[in-house]
């Protein structure tokens, strides 16, 4: 068997062809051939957070959602900002996972692409600290602007973008291998 690492890349964008997606695709084959990246990007298919179930009798898809982060190496969240905070549908999910330890001492890396970004970032932090993720400066970016730096085709078109994006994902893969 492989040793790859394995690394689940959450979307936070409901958009179908979102640019949060375009740039994880970019950032899974930088961290080609030694990690092998998985996107999951279904979040609208996951049911409202509910307390009272959370903890004894989580739905199905919430088992299946834990047990992906949980068999994961690492976890990269790609998101944009909705209304200066995250989208609602990233939050749920997150919300899900909070009375486990499923992102306790896990390697994440943190992208906040949007117009603005930067209340949006704050706030994926301050979500991911609570539920004790492990992450540094280098394996967090923010993004402004970003239906600016990837065409219709869905290429990343701007010079520093594409520089940030790779210094990212140097930091993150290093991040996994010093955890793991």
């Amino acid at each position: 068997m492989s040793n790859k690492k394995q690394v689940l890349a959450i979307i936070g964008s409901a958009s179908a062809n979102s640019s949060n997606e375009r740039l994880m695709e970019h950032v899974a084959n930088l961290l080609k051939p030694s990690i092998h990246t998985t996107i999951f990007n279904s979040l609208k298919s996951l049911p409202h957070f509910d307390p009272e179930l959370s903890i004894g009798n989580p739905p199905q898809q919430i088992i299946e959602f834990r047990e992906q982060i949980e068999k994961a190496d690492a976890v990269i969240i790609c998101t944009p900002e909705y209304v200066f905070s995250i989208p609602s549908g990233l939050k749920n999910a997150i919300e899900w996972c909070i009375a486990t330890t499923v992102f306790s001492d896990k390697p994440c890396g943190l992208i906040t692409a949007s117009a603005d970004g930067r209340k949006g970032h704050e706030e994926l932090q301050l979500i991911l600290q609570t539920a004790m993720a492990s992450f540094t400066p280098a394996t967090t970016l923010l993004i402004q602007g970003v239906k600016g730096k990837i065409n219709s085709q869905g290429e990343i078109t701007h010079e520093a973008t594409l520089d940030a994006l790779a210094d990212f994902s140097k930091a993150f893969a290093s991040l996994i291998n010093q955890t793991n």
